[in-house]
């Protein structure tokens, strides 16, 4: 019979497990309700642009805006997940982001909507930082590719729906009703994680051996392996910020869809490709690292090169084109996203990672999606929309490059013997 300490051994680490799959489902839920409350404004962009009277480059500012105080953010929340529990820390920008966008309705001045995004940039940069570095201390190095994948689904199906409630509800009520939508849900979510999550010892699942380059501050900043990845996918993120900001006005505006048949039909796009783009990159990757440490930066790599004839297509293809331009483009993209995610955890140890996690999103946007819908914005009131999301082609040519160089760093897994 089994004595009684190997059977307190199984049932902690069924709990343990438990756990872990429990923090993994809220955490993604999570995710989701982010990504839809960041996609409602583009969804409703017309609308909003049609009432306080602004060009595209200062609707583009608007999404600047809420980077801006994500960046700045970011730095002390890095700090703050190295050295207090996560949870609360999670709980308390959960609530700051929903309250904010709940206020949206009151707000009747371009001004007024410009406070508000930097104020939701302030609670989403906290839980982007910890939820990934949570998930990190639940499961081993060689299972977060999958996991993260599992988690970065959400941002596929929060965008489409984010798009779907921005247009349609929009279109028939408004354009703040969309924003009482989305606000509720990250508000009910905060009461579950106080119940029923856990958190996690801190480095509790690290197999790496944790080497000045991985585990020390000073380190990080010569560690290649990282900055190669954060590089890569600051690249990444400036072309699919842009994008997402201005294709529902790009279908609107040049292929003549109304605003609530674009905003379905990119959801529809999105949440197809991203489900799929996401899936199929992580299975990739995961079957890959059996034979290649390099396979996480590899798959990246080549998706982003894949990427630009769909959006050669899209943007300057005929009318019938963009579309399937659209679905080529968005399905390469969003290949690299569990992969790109893990290779960046899988860099550093636990005794950084907050920080490095901080760092990372504060490089990516400061260098992504903070300046790419302005600066897209303002080639569009020079030139073309069309001339401006070429921007972006250029950025998955130089994404591409710099995480095919990136793999010549990446950490020995052995994962083929794990």
């Amino acid at each position: 019979m089994p004595s009684i300490t190997q059977s307190m051994s199984r049932t902690s680490g069924r709990l343990r497990v438990k756990g872990a799959f429990v923090a993994l489902g809220l955490l993604t839920l999570l995710n989701f309700v982010n990504y839809l409350d960041r996609y409602v404004l583009p969804g409703v962009q017309p609308l909003v642009q049609r009432e306080f009277r602004v060009n595209d480059e200062r609707m583009g500012a608007l999404t600047f805006a809420f980077f801006i105080t994500y960046m700045l953010a970011a730095p002390v929340t890095g700090w703050l997940g190295d050295h207090f529990p996560r949870k609360p820390l999670i709980l308390m920008g959960t609530l700051l982001w929903s309250v904010a966008t709940l206020f949206t309705a009151m707000v009747h001045s371009y001004r007024g909507l410009y406070i508000r995004h930097a104020v939701v940039g302030i609670g989403e940069a906290t839980f982007c930082i910890f939820a990934p570095a949570v998930l990190a201390d639940f499961f081993p190095d060689e299972e977060r590719n999958r996991i993260l994948s599992i988690f970065y689904l959400a941002i596929p199906v929060g965008a489409a729906m984010g798009y779907v409630v921005g247009g349609v509800l929009g279109s028939r009520y408004g354009w703040r009703a969309p924003f009482y939508v989305s606000a509720v849900p990250g508000l009910l979510l905060a009461l579950l994680i106080l119940f029923w999550m856990r958190e996690p010892e801190r480095g509790s699942s690290e197999r790496l051996t944790p080497t000045a380059d991985r585990a020390t501050f000073a380190g990080l900043l010569r560690n290649r392996a990282y900055w190669y990845a954060t590089l890569g996918m600051a690249m990444m993120v400036f072309t699919m910020g842009g994008i997402s900001v201005w294709l529902p006005t790009f279908l609107y505006r040049h292929v003549g869809y109304s605003l609530s048949s674009a905003n379905q039909l990119l959801g529809a796009v999105t949440v197809v490709d991203g489900v799929a783009g996401t899936w199929f990159g992580g299975w990739l990757a995961q079957r890959w690292m059996r034979t290649n440490d390099q396979a996480l930066y590899l798959v990246s790599a080549w998706s982003m090169l894949l990427a630009v004839p769909g959006g050669l297509v899209a943007f300057f293809g005929p009318h019938w084109s963009v579309l399937p331009g659209i679905a080529v483009a968005e399905f390469f993209l969003f290949m690299n996203t569990g992969p790109l995610n893990a290779a960046i955890v899988n860099a550093v140890s636990a005794e950084v990672r907050s920080t490095a996690i901080a760092i990372e999103l504060f490089v990516i946007h400061a260098l992504g999606d903070a300046p790419s819908p302005r600066i897209i914005g303002a080639v569009s009131d020079h030139s073309s929309l069309q001339i401006g999301l070429a921007v972006t082609l250029v950025t998955m040519l130089v994404s591409a490059a710099l995480l095919f160089r990136g793999a010549r760093f990446a950490p020995e897994l052995h994962l083929a013997e794990a």
